[in-house]
């Protein structure tokens, strides 16, 4: 015991001294930063991990708790609560570090995203499908474009583009995230039911299609010239050309030679390369980095044992370490307080996360019901396409980088992100877990586009 406590003195003693050291700037500028940076990392996992685990504990995605970590480092509390200690501990040149490892970690995200993503679909589901996307993502995008309308000096940046604006506000409010409904599924033993497997199919297609409208809105609003456009969605589409004709088979013959030559240890890295190559590309055509990221990753093929496990092992720190990064950094331009007293910025937040869940609930809980689904399985539905997650953080933060949307806007956003998020699984719970019945004409045995092998992990 008597160990253990001079251990103790000896550590905290040492800590003083390193705290005193750095404060008063005894080391040189590029050691203090360096200093300040790891002690940034070590602070920002610890506390988004800590809320993930405890609201893990309440039946929640450790998402809702690691985005929460990084609302909590930004203004809306530690700022608010604590300026100069933000100030020293989140400086401008740390806060420079972070949102660049940040990107990189976003970059494979949004690479692993694309690795997952699944869009085989029997021929018999491609109707249902297609109705269930339009109930889920339509009838959002037009409440989301009335809102927008309704409330531009709280909402919209400084972009000049109004129609790109208002189509991004509308893409904002339409998306769904496919990694959290994997894991809440799984949780409540839905993954195997038709209906958790059509929400995951349907939300597999909505990430395709929500990706794809994104680069149509940068593309369109990131020239005011129309010759300028029309050359980056040029650009764009013979990229994707090139991707699905050349790089898929490419990558095919590269991961079955990889199968054959077990220990070689060299795709992860060449997936790597290709996934930042990718990345510059389409930031280069005024894009952005992570539209590259998730192409590529929609080239690499699936069901194969090499690249499952180079899937586990970027997971691993990507989630753990680099997505909480990005986390902080979305925190880091959040701010409950831009609100203000105010009672219109507090209607239109109100308004944009009640209108969020109705119309979500509403057009995907339609489009089931209109396909054979009972009201309670229709309704369980809707609440699995209501889930925004980190794709809502994603996409938030898009927009923000290109005065889409103001800071106002993002904190708009990403509240409702968290608010939508956090409501699923109560509302699952609410409507019951038992596996729902197939609609009329089904069994548990139909086929339809589900992500197969293991999904990208619960708190994604």
């Amino acid at each position: 015991m008597l160990k253990v406590i001079a251990g103790v003195v000896l550590l905290l003693g040492a800590i003083g001294l390193w705290w005193g050291r750095l404060g008063s700037g005894g080391s040189s500028t590029e050691v203090d930063t360096t200093a300040r940076f790891l002690l940034a990392v070590m602070v920002i996992i610890l506390l988004s991990h800590l809320l993930g685990a405890l609201l893990g504990r309440l039946g929640q995605p450790l998402v809702i708790g690691e985005i929460l970590g990084g609302l909590l480092l930004g203004p809306s509390l530690l700022g608010w609560v604590w300026p100069s200690g933000q100030a020293w501990l989140l400086s401008a040149d740390v806060v420079s570090a972070l949102n660049t490892v940040a990107q990189l970690g976003l970059i494979v995200f949004m690479f692993l995203l694309g690795c997952e993503l699944r869009m085989e679909t029997p021929k018999k589901a491609v109707g249902s499908l297609g109705v269930s996307v339009l109930g889920a993502m339509g009838l959002p995008f037009v409440a989301g474009l009335a809102l927008a309308a309704a409330a531009p000096a709280m909402l919209r940046g400084s972009t000049p583009h109004d129609f790109g604006y208002l189509c991004f506000f509308g893409l904002a409010m339409s998306v769904t995230a496919l990694p959290v409904l994997a894991r809440i599924l799984t949780d409540l033993r839905l993954d195997r039911s038709p209906v958790g497997q059509f929400a995951l199919a349907s939300a597999a297609v909505g990430d395709g299609i929500a990706w794809l409208a994104l680069t149509v809105i940068l593309a369109a609003t990131g020239s005011g010239d129309a010759t300028d456009m029309g050359s980056t969605i040029a650009l764009v589409v013979a990229l994707v050309a090139f991707t699905a004709l050349v790089v898929r088979p490419l990558l095919a013959t590269v991961v079955r030679r990889a199968e054959e030559r077990p220990g070689k240890g060299t795709l992860l890295p060449l997936l790597l390369v290709g996934a930042i190559s990718y990345a510059v590309l389409t930031h280069l055509l005024g894009l952005h980095a992570v539209i590259g990221a998730f192409l590529f990753g929609t080239a690499v093929p699936r069901d194969s044992a090499v690249t499952h496990r180079m899937n586990q092992q970027l997971q691993g720190f990507t989630l753990t370490v680099l997505l909480p990064l990005f986390f902080a950094g979305v925190g880091l331009n959040v701010s409950v307080g831009a609100l203000g007293r105010d009672p219109w910025h507090w209607l239109v937040l109100a308004g944009v996360v009640v209108v969020a869940t109705l119309t979500k609930i509403v057009g995907a809980g339609g489009a089931a019901r209109a396909m054979g689904y009972r009201p309670k399985e229709a309704l369980r539905f809707g609440a699995l396409m209501n889930c925004r997650g980190v794709t809502e953080l994603v996409v938030a933060g898009i927009g923000w980088q290109r005065h889409l949307i103001s800071t106002t806007g993002l904190t708009v956003l990403v509240l409702m992100a968290v608010g939508t998020t956090a409501m699923t699984g109560p509302l699952l719970k609410l409507l019951g877990t038992k596996p729902p019945e197939p609609p009329p004409g089904e069994t548990d045995d139909s086929p339809v586009a589900v992500p197969q092998g293991a999904p990208l992990r619960a708190d994604a």
